[in-house]
């Protein structure tokens, strides 16, 4: 059986704890933005439903679905199986996710070292001394030799009277949201780029594909001119004008291999490998499917699923605990210690009653001058946390500005892509009558060329604007939160932060 306490220790504790109960705050009511009504929408004018159907690759209908649930894996609406494992191995490897876990443990580890306030500090100590002094100062000749053996336990305590220890803990709960939050938008902001990027690449092949067949298609019109040429029928400068035009379409080839090449080393690095090691698929349009669907959250919802705005909320109430933690200094701090054990000269009784020894002390301290400090923490607590309510507006109005953009974006994508597919459709037609009708002798060089000139446009820009819708999707989903708040572990954590 463990030996009671002593009556004086036990009496301290019990003092500290109903001092601890008793305990008043200096904590604000956190001031917070009004929330957004659901009946508000996320774009002037009408909000968009659902788009045309421009046909052919990348040319589904969309349809935009209000109050609809994002999956928690955002990125398996493109039904990209190579997309899905490069993702997957990005979240595992990437030295950002890394960082961010570990500033989270970090943040974790303070909250545990603050949450100690709130217990007794209890300290043993044993120390034995053996002396000799002079018995000169008593008249005496020689010396005296004495032992003493001292072994104590001692307990200091904070009693939480006006709250300051809840609001220094209260602070680092925060922080450690705030980093759990920043981990999230990390993890957003990775697949978002890998999404991206994987689609920058898949378009950029398609581009090379395309320039090197406008290139082929370029040789065959120059061998047609230089027969033309060779039989009289055109000048060597129409044959110097098409060769110029081949060496301006070969021209754009070399950037946009570079350019495929940076995407591949930069999805290289995103996964966390360098790019001599990157083995992976390559990707092009037609391995990637238009979501069909489009899950939009609802105004209220968006403060609840952006990482970036829950970070900033949490830094909010962090510093809402700050504002309390500078007007509590203005308070007495109370500290409670005692100490008890056994002093002796003999070891031998050492643990006898008589040799007991205790002490009870109560202290308190009150600030009375100081130059004008408190009064200045106090104002920076309160000009901090005006900075993070000022950062949280910008923050909300920079999300719908992302959502909004988003929705317009893939409903104007889908008109520029029907837009563009006649436009190619016509410069097709325009350049197979130019072909024909200068075989025939019954147009000139000119007509033909610029009905070349024109469709090899209308080619790239088809390509440019397929990409553009999965994009544009891909930013709209990003902008929305990415479904995080769908994962089973993570249920909980989508409850109102604006109580």
């Amino acid at each position: 059986m463990h030996k009671p306490l002593p009556k004086p220790i036990a009496a301290l504790l019990a003092l500290g704890v109903a001092s601890s109960l008793a305990a008043c705050s200096f904590e604000p009511k956190l001031r917070v933005p009004p929330a957004p009504s659901d009946k508000m929408a996320y774009t002037a004018g009408k909000s968009p439903v659902k788009t045309i159907a421009p046909g052919g690759l990348a040319g589904s209908a969309q349809e935009i679905q209000y109050g609809t649930e994002l999956h928690e894996q955002w990125w398996k609406l493109f039904h990209s199986k190579a997309l899905d494992t490069l993702i997957s191995v990005g979240l595992k490897n990437s030295p950002t996710i890394a960082a961010a876990q570990a500033q989270m443990r970090e943040a974790q580890a303070t909250a545990r070292a603050n949450a100690s306030i709130f217990y007794p500090q209890v300290t043993g100590t044993l120390q034995a001394t053996r002396s000799k002094s002079t018995a000169a100062t008593f008249g005496g000749s020689g010396g005296i030799h004495y032992s003493l053996i001292n072994g104590s336990l001692g307990v200091s305590y904070y009693p939480d009277i006006f709250g300051v220890n809840r609001l220094v803990y209260r602070n680092s709960e925060e922080l450690v949201k705030y980093q759990q939050w920043q981990l999230e938008a990390a993890k957003l902001t990775l697949t978002g780029n890998i999404v991206t990027t994987a689609i920058d690449e898949a378009a950029t092949a398609e581009q090379i594909q395309a320039t090197r067949a406008i290139i082929a298609h370029e040789k065959k019109l120059l061998e047609l001119t230089e027969n033309q040429y060779r039989a009289g029928a055109i000048d060597y400068s129409t044959v110097m004008t098409q060769k110029s035009q081949m060496a301006s379409e070969a021209a754009t080839l070399p950037p946009l291999e570079q350019q495929l090449a940076v995407y591949r080393h930069e999805l290289a690095i995103l996964v966390g490998a360098f790019p001599a090691n990157a083995k992976r698929q390559n990707f092009t349009l037609t391995d990637l499917k238009l979501p069909e669907k489009l899950p939009v959250s609802l105004p209220s919802q968006l403060l609840q699923q952006r990482p970036d705005i829950r970070a900033v909320m949490a830094q909010m109430k962090a510093a809402n605990a700050q504002i309390g933690e500078a007007r509590a200094q203005f308070y007495p701090t109370v500290k409670l210690t005692a100490a008890f054990g056994n002093a002796a000269s003999n070891p031998n009784i050492f643990f006898d009653p008589v040799s007991s020894i205790w002490s009870l002390v109560g202290s308190m301290s009150q600030p009375l001058f100081e130059g004008g400090k408190l009064e200045a923490q106090k104002a920076e607590a309160h000009a901090a946390y005006d900075a993070l309510y000022a950062n949280y507006r910008s923050t909300v109005l920079n999300a719908f500005d992302q959502v909004a953009n988003g929705l317009r974006a893939v409903e104007h994508d889908a008109q520029a892509l029907a837009a563009q597919r006649e436009a190619l459709s016509a410069s097709r037609e325009a350049l197979k009558l130019a072909q024909a009708s200068y075989r025939a002798g019954a147009s000139d060089y000119l007509t033909l060329l610029t009905a070349e000139v024109q469709y090899n446009t209308a080619k790239i820009a088809e390509i440019k604007t397929q990409s553009l819708r999965y994009q544009d999707s891909a930013a709209l989903l990003v902008a929305l939160g990415g479904g995080w708040w769908n994962k089973p572990d993570q249920k909980s954590a989508t409850t109102p932060t604006h109580s």
